[in-house]
């Protein structure tokens, strides 16, 4: 009775698995779980996010204070780095993109000052959070668009790989803050799609 009720159990299950691979429904890996939601792999992230918080906070504070960043001459930084950026949209193959040009030039560079306050204190901020491990996934987001704007921009640099450790973290997001203030202010706070144990007392 055991063996027939284990092979029907089997049998019903073999349809079932049929129906989730037909609409794309598929299990992740068991590393890519481990890696991503188990917080035996934290210590992992916890390395990566602090090297990577470390690269923005120490650019964000070389231009805090800088006269060219945030001083009386704000905006001439980025003004200088926007101009280089235009220079490279020419040629057969151009470093940067016809439509990140016309950004650059209606919007960027018209208010040159404005981003260079936005890049400077958004990198302190950035670094800050990743570092202490608050609100790491979208710290870590917030980086790599920066990143990204930068490879529009032209510049390679260190961009790519500071580019590709903020998605893995952002990947990462439920356990890479775990050594960290996110260990707290995820079960309190929540997300969106699933309030925290704050706003689930208020109801």
């Amino acid at each position: 009775m055991a063996t027939t009720g284990g092979a029907s159990a089997m049998t019903q299950a073999r349809p079932v698995e049929g129906i989730k691979q037909r609409h794309g429904v598929f299990t992740e890996p068991p590393f890519a779980r481990w890696l991503f939601s188990d917080t035996r792999s934290a210590w992992i992230w916890l390395v990566l996010r602090v090297w990577l918080g470390w690269q923005w906070l120490e650019a964000g504070l070389q231009k805090i204070g800088n006269p060219a960043w945030t001083g009386d001459k704000a905006g001439a930084a980025v003004a200088g780095f926007l101009k280089g950026a235009l220079a490279k949209t020419t040629g057969e193959h151009p470093d940067v993109p016809g439509w990140y040009a016309w950004f650059i030039d209606r919007v960027a560079l018209p208010n040159a000052p404005l981003f260079g306050h936005l890049v400077a204190y958004g990198e302190v901020l950035i670094g800050t959070a990743l570092i202490l491990g608050l609100f790491t996934g979208i710290a870590a987001f917030a980086g790599s668009f920066m990143n990204a704007n930068f490879l529009f921009a032209g510049t390679v640099s260190s961009n790519p790989v500071m580019f590709i450790v903020a998605t893995w973290i952002v990947l990462a997001w439920r356990v890479a803050g775990w050594y960290g203030l996110d260990r707290w202010a995820l079960p309190a706070l929540g997300t969106p799609w699933q309030p925290g144990a704050v706003f689930e007392r208020k109801h």
